[in-house]
Parts: C-alpha cells; sequence; structure tokens
C-alpha cells in the first residue's frame, strides 16, 4: 500500500500545471482529491480525468487572495471526505517585470498571491489539523527563494517570504504536523505567458523552451514527501532542470 493511499489532499491552484499534475498523480495513487482554482471548467476537467481513472475529486472555485475561499476548499474536504491530511498550496503568480516598470499593481499581485495566499491556507487547514492530531502543508515556493535575477525582484522576495514561512511553521509545528517546502527552477508551465513585460517574457519563454522540466517531474517530488512515514518529515525538496544555472 503507498503512503499515499486513501489521504484526503487539497491542492490549489490545481487547474494546470504542477498542481493539475500533482493532482493527477496523487489520484492514481490513491489519493482522495480536493481541487481548487479560479478557473472552473479546468477543474472540471482534471476531476473528470481522476474520476474517468478510477479515482475520486471534487473541486470548488478558489481565490487564494480570499481568506473565505481557502475555508471554503477545506470546509469542503471534511464536508465530502469527513477529513484533510494534506494542504497542497500550489497556486501563485509570476507577473515578473523590473522594477523600472512600477507595475505596482503586479506587485501587489504577487504579494497577494504568493504569500498572503498560502497564510490563508494555513490559517485554513491549521486549526484543522490539529484538532486530528496531524496533517501535512506541503508549499510550492521556487528557487526564487534562494537567489535573485533581474526582473524577479518581487517575486523572489514572495518566495523568500514563503520559505521562511514555512520554516516558522516547521518550528512551531511540534511532533504531529509535517512541513514540507518544494522549491522548483524551470518547469514547463503557463509561468512565462504571465509576464506583461514583452522582453521578459519572451526571455522566458525561450529558456523554459530550452530546459524546462515537465510539471510531473515536480509532482514526483511532491509525492516522495507525502508518502514518508508520519515520522519522517521532508522538510525541504529543490528540484530544477540539470542545465539551470
Amino acid at each position: 500500500m503507498s503512503g499515499i493511499d486513501g489521504k484526503v489532499v487539497v491542492v490549489t491552484g490545481a487547474g494546470s500545471g504542477i498542481g493539475e499534475a500533482t493532482a493527477l498523480l496523487l489520484a492514481g495513487r490513491g489519493a482522495r482529491l480536493v481541487l481548487g482554482a479560479r478557473r472552473t471548467r479546468r477543474l472540471a476537467d482534471v476531476a473528470a480525468r481522476i474520476e474517468a481513472a478510477g479515482g475520486s475529486a471534487v473541486y470548488q472555485r478558489t481565490d487564494v487572495t480570499r481568506r473565505e475561499d481557502l475555508l471554503a476548499l477545506v470546509g469542503l474536504a471534511e464536508e465530502r471526505f469527513g477529513r484533510l491530511d494534506v494542504l497542497v498550496s500550489n497556486a501563485g503568480a509570476g507577473v515578473i517585470s523590473p522594477l523600472d516598470d512600477l507595475r505596482v499593481d503586479e506587485w501587489d499581485q504577487m504579494v497577494d498571491v504568493n504569500l498572503k495566499g498560502v497564510l490563508h491556507g494555513i490559517g485554513a487547514a491549521l486549526p484543522v489539523f490539529r484538532a486530528r492530531g496531524g496533517g501535512h502543508f506541503v508549499t510550492v515556493a521556487s528557487t526564487a527563494a534562494f537567489r535573485v535575477v533581474p526582473s524577479m525582484a518581487v517575486y523572489a522576495a514572495t518566495k523568500f517570504a514563503v520559505r521562511a514561512l514555512c520554516e516558522g511553521l516547521r518550528q512551531e509545528a511540534g511532533d504531529s504536523l509535517r512541513v514540507t517546502t518544494v522549491s522548483p527552477g524551470i518547469v514547463g508551465t503557463e509561468f512565462a505567458g504571465a509576464s506583461t513585460n514583452q522582453r521578459v517574457r519572451e526571455e522566458i519563454t525561450r529558456t523554459r523552451d530550452r530546459i524546462a522540466i515537465p510539471p510531473e517531474a515536480v509532482a514526483q517530488a511532491i509525492a516522495f514527501a507525502i508518502e514518508q512515514p508520519p515520522t519522517v518529515d521532508v522538510n525541504e525538496i529543490v528540484i530544477r532542470p540539470t542545465a539551470q544555472t
């Protein structure tokens, strides 16, 4: 039996990319999935694929910048499956650009999604995990949490903050909660298309097309952390293309 089989897992940003790949992989290993994202059509498609393969999944439109949406998503897990075992906080925004562009609204968006979205997930799931005496927070950060490069100052700042937040959570978690941060490098997702700066967008797209790893590789890393025995806490995983500096 897999250490994933039967677990109830909430995944945010589950409509595409890493979130979609993670949901499909975990469902294939016996997890029951609760999917959240803003694009309900994409969620419906992922849930339908899981169900068609014999798995179990429910979904709900979720905007992680809204605290009540995370509370509702965790509530859906408890309502439909009776408990919550794992929260995978994957939703993210990467509208990157040089600071001189002064795209302040986009800075705010990254702070709201990348950092406050993770906080909202912790706020929703932590009381549930404490009440049942166990649980697992898995948060998708980035290699930008370790290294800042031009045009990514604000994005990196949010990921540095997420990494610090998760380390603080780990230290406060005690012996019944597990905390894992997964930091991917360049992944073949829609991330490159998010930037509104054409030069940056084209540069990221070229790099992605040349060296990116597939979302499924990150999903495998997430599954590895989840499937460990309850007494084993995999705290950090960094996964990047071999060709990425």
